[in-house]
């Protein structure tokens, strides 16, 4: 027997995040629970936005967390995802609880959500104009993965080691390896 795929409005959607206890992704009318993060992946995200947020104090750019949402329109679909880190410097990228105009996403990729964030992600994210980065920093290893959108709208990859540094174009910062594994790489030392 088969049951009917349940689909909702992106109404009810965001209606229905504003009090969930949980976050939850939107993809073309189906809802998919988000996992929570592990200590790693929440230190990375936290050394991360404590250098980026200072960093763009004073300029029209915006960092979020985790917590807001990106828009993203597919031909006739909707989706809604919770990256890791957003920055937007639109001052039009208005919306108040998700944004549309990115221009750098940062995922920390997680055993769970690697795949995803790999492939579907990357290839949806890629449609966004505005997005000039989108970052993979990978927790279990010292390596971050940077796709880039040069001014023609053609896309690279560049993958970065322990002995590279991080250039974030679209904001203007460079960080170290160090910085974005802080309190981490010593944890990755012993198990790798």
């Amino acid at each position: 027997m088969q049951s009917p795929l349940s689909i909702i409005s992106v109404e009810q959607y965001l209606d229905a995040e504003k009090s969930s206890d949980i976050r939850h992704e939107y993809v073309a009318g189906q809802v998919f629970a988000m996992a929570g993060a592990s200590e790693d992946h929440s230190l990375i995200k936290g050394n991360i936005i404590a250098i980026l947020r200072p960093h763009l104090r004073g300029s029209s750019c915006r960092a979020f967390v985790s917590d807001m949402k990106v828009k993203v329109k597919i031909r006739n679909a909707n989706i809604f995802y919770y990256p890791d880190i957003i920055v937007t410097c639109d001052p039009e990228d208005k919306e108040r609880y998700f944004k549309t105009r990115p221009n750098l996403i940062i995922e920390v990729l997680s055993n769970s959500t690697a795949t995803i964030d790999k492939r579907e992600k990357r290839i949806n994210y890629q449609t966004i104009d505005s997005l000039k980065e989108y970052v993979l920093i990978y927790q279990n290893q010292i390596k971050v993965e940077v796709c880039r959108q040069d001014d023609q709208g053609n896309w690279s990859t560049e993958v970065l080691g322990k002995d590279d540094k991080l250039h974030l174009d679209s904001v203007n910062l460079t960080l170290t390896m160090a910085d974005i594994y802080e309190d981490v790489i010593e944890e990755i030392n012993i198990k790798n």
